[in-house]
Order: C-alpha cells, then sequence, then structure tokens
C-alpha cells in the first residue's frame, strides 16, 4: 500500500464532495466571506442579552493595544476597582508601563540565569532548547504579577505613561531577545578557568546594563519617587508628595497576594493536585506560581462567590476559539464550523490540553455573572483591548464557553471551598518548561 496520495483517492474526494447538498453554494458563500462570517448562529444570541444579576461597578476598560500584557493588565484591572472605589475616583489606571519595564528586565535575568545553568548542556538538550525558545517576551501568569509588584511596588499611570515601545513591543522584544541569544552564544564559547561561573555572572551583569539601557530608551526610565495628585468624583482636590512606589503599594493599595489563589481546570492533569512552573518563575525570591487543580465547578462557585462579594476575578482562557471580537461574544454555540464543512472538529478540553490545540492565550477579568435557579448562565467580562470591541469593550461569555476555554481564575481563599483550600495548601509538583500548562 502506498504511503502517498493517489490520483484515485482525489477522485474519490471529489465524488464524496459532490454527494453534499449545495457544496458549491457553500463553498461560494465560505470563499466569499470567510469561514467565521457563514458559520456564525445569530440565533444564539437570543440566549446572551448583557443583563446580569450579579454586576460589580467599574468604569472604562483599558487597552493593551498591540502587546501580550493582558495577564498584567488584568491584574492591574482588578486592583485598580477596588483602589478606586475606596478614594472615590473615576476610571483610575495604575501605570502598566511601569511593571512592563521591570517585567521585561527581569526575564532578562532568568533567561541569562537559566542559560549559566544549562551551559555545559548540549545545544540539542530539551531543556537548554526550552530555554532559548522562553526568551523575553511580554507574556506571562498571574503569580508574575504579585512577585513583581511585591518588589517594585506601584504608581499611578500619569506617573509612568505608555510609549510607543510599550504599547507595540514587537521591536523591543526583538532587539532584547537578539541580545540575549548573543549573550548565550558567547558564554557557550567562553573558556572554563577555575572562576568560570563567577565569569559568566560577571558577563551576565555587563549583558544587564545594556539591556537596562535598551528598556529606558524604549519604556522610559521608572521614577523613583512621584506625587499622587488627583481629583475625587466630588472634584475635589488631593496631592500626596513624594511617593515612593513601594510605600504607594504599601500603604494605599495595600494587598496581600498570599490570600488568593489560582484554581485551574486540566483534565489532561490528575485532579486534586497542586502543580509549579518552575521555568515561568523569573523572580527568584518571589512569588511562585502554583495551580491547584480543583476542576471547572470549583472554579464557577469561587468565581460567583467572589462576585458576589463585589470582588472582580482574574481569569485565564483560550480567548480566540469562537469569539466574536467586534460583538463582543464569547460562545461555542454561536459559530458552527462542524455543521458547515460536515467535519467533526470537535475536541475535549483534555484533548485540546494534550493536542496543544488548547491553552491558555488570553487574560481578562470576570465583573459580573448571571444565576439562574443558583445556577451559572452567562458572564460579564472586562477585557483590555479598549472600547471599540464589544459592548465598550466589555464581552459577554456563555457559561458553555466558560466550561469549554477558561483554564484558570484566581479569586481569595475566603472564597474557596475547604476541598479547594487543602488541594492549594498541598506541595506544589513541578511541572517541565513544555508541559501543556506552561
Amino acid at each position: 500500500m502506498t504511503k502517498d496520495l493517489t490520483f484515485e483517492n482525489l477522485a474519490d474526494f471529489t465524488d464524496a464532495l459532490n454527494q453534499i447538498p449545495a457544496s458549491s453554494v457553500i463553498a461560494r458563500a465560505v470563499q466569499e466571506n470567510g469561514i467565521d462570517a457563514v458559520s456564525k448562529n445569530s440565533a444564539a444570541k437570543a440566549e446572551l442579552n448583557r443583563v446580569f444579576s450579579i454586576e460589580v461597578e467599574t468604569g472604562e476598560v483599558t487597552h493593551q493595544k498591540q502587546s501580550g500584557r493582558c495577564w498584567l493588565f488584568a491584574t492591574l484591572n482588578t486592583l485598580r476597582h477596588d483602589f478606586a472605589k475606596k478614594y472615590d475616583l473615576k476610571d483610575f489606571q495604575f501605570s502598566q508601563n511601569y511593571l512592563s519595564f521591570y517585567d521585561r528586565l527581569e526575564k532578562a535575568n532568568k533567561m541569562l540565569e537559566w542559560a549559566i545553568s544549562l551551559i555545559d548542556q548540549p545545544e540539542d538538550d530539551r531543556e537548554y532548547l526550552a530555554m532559548l525558545e522562553w526568551g523575553d517576551g511580554d507574556g506571562g501568569q498571574w503569580a508574575n504579577g504579585p512577585a513583581l509588584i511585591n518588589k517594585y511596588g506601584l504608581i499611578p499611570k500619569s506617573a509612568m505613561p505608555e510609549t510607543y515601545n510599550s504599547d507595540k513591543t514587537a521591536e523591543i522584544s526583538a532587539a532584547i531577545n537578539l541580545k540575549l541569544h548573543k549573550a548565550v552564544a558567547h558564554m557557550k564559547k567562553m573558556v572554563v578557568t577555575p572562576t568560570h561561573e563567577a565569569d559568566l555572572h560577571t558577563y551576565k551583569l555587563e549583558c544587564l546594563r545594556e539591556i537596562y539601557r535598551m528598556l529606558v530608551y524604549a519604556f522610559g526610565q521608572p521614577p523613583a519617587s512621584f506625587d499622587f495628585e488627583y481629583r475625587d468624583k466630588d472634584n475635589s482636590y488631593h496631592n500626596i508628595r513624594n511617593l515612593t512606589p513601594t510605600i504607594f503599594f504599601a500603604d494605599y493599595v495595600d494587598v496581600d497576594f498570599d490570600q488568593y489563589t489560582v484554581l485551574v481546570d486540566a483534565p489532561d492533569h490528575e485532579y486534586g493536585k497542586n502543580y509549579g512552573l518552575p521555568s515561568q518563575d523569573y523572580i527568584f525570591d518571589g512569588k511562585k506560581i502554583e495551580l491547584a487543580n480543583v476542576g471547572i465547578t470549583a472554579m464557577k462557585k469561587a468565581a460567583v462567590a467572589s462576585l458576589k462579594d463585589g470582588q472582580t476575578v482574574w481569569f485565564g482562557c483560550d480567548v480566540l476559539r469562537d469569539m466574536d471580537r467586534k460583538e463582543g461574544i464569547l460562545d461555542p454555540n454561536y459559530f458552527k464550523k462542524s455543521e458547515l464543512f460536515a467535519a467533526d472538529l470537535q475536541l475535549d478540553k483534555a484533548e485540546r490540553l494534550a493536542t496543544r490545540e488548547g491553552e491558555v492565550t488570553h487574560a481578562m477579568t470576570l465583573t459580573g455573572v448571571d444565576l439562574v435557579d443558583g445556577q451559572s448562565t452567562k458572564w460579564k467580562v472586562e477585557n483590555s483591548w479598549g472600547e471599540k470591541v464589544g459592548d465598550k469593550g466589555y464581552f459577554i461569555m456563555s457559561d458553555a464557553w466558560f466550561d469549554e476555554n477558561v483554564y484558570e481564575v484566581v479569586v481569595q481563599d475566603k472564597y474557596l471551598q475547604e476541598e479547594d483550600k487543602h488541594v492549594a495548601a498541598k506541595e506544589k509538583e513541578d511541572l517541565m518548561p513544555w508541559d501543556s500548562l506552561c
């Protein structure tokens, strides 16, 4: 039996295509309008009205623009909601650019330290290749945000606004990664001496000095101190002078990130375990990534409990799947691609993770939920793509989409069930850099 396609195979494929009713009409529609548009099921919108039985009051959405900082925006969004309420502010934002600066610097340090630890490994070693691929991008995990904030504090956006490069990170990312890969190549060639490890670390600091300069040119110099000047909703003027970022966080934001837990639904992994991702922990003495694999039902219960108490919820998902960006709709029943192609295009969640078809591609914020007879039916989502998408930047997510495409939520421990606290308290089992949860 030949392994190549034969012309007899092609003739059979054509015959099967011709047996499908209206095949040529479907083909013309798809070719002219695209797969998403033709597969839309408008009837599904009837179940997606934007009324929620539980809704946290929020303001204008943020805009990460052409960057991969959704995880950071979502973290700061959850913090700014409480901060704005506490100080009677309207549409307040923390500086995303300030934390982005240190995020990229810390990732560069992590990559070079990782390279030093693997310097004697062959160049086709799996972990060595994972280190090179990890590089210095602008994506991240929830715990990376608390690690950065605990170390560097927070500042208002007015104290360090966005720049061209923080909004559009492709150019600076390419430049930093070029420098890092140059550094790794050089370290591989360094002569082994009795002071070899010390020499590698000296060279690392030389590289980081240059990367720091690159980041200042691209993002700006992070301020050592600033004045917090604002008017509240009653137009009363306030000016708190000469604050440092760490004092501002400790005295005015005052959040204990150790009281939060990341709950995940990863059915390709064993439930009831607490997993770690050391390859993505890039502040060595900072908060570590821990993922309590408790399943979708526990995640929903914790998210609902948080929203009922007026607390918005950070969550990670596979956002591009079954999404209408313009309408701001997330719903697997809104697109009927299997019906369109008369082909089975369905994988369950475990299969998507195992085959790498599914992954956490985006983080957003839950700000509302609609409960019917105590069960969630749809969710209100604050995105960070600006106000020109969805309903002024807010999306509606069906409960079915939550089941299929939400992989993690972050809630305060007080909203956990006892069995979930037990899972989160377990010693974490560290996963490899190529795991499906990375």
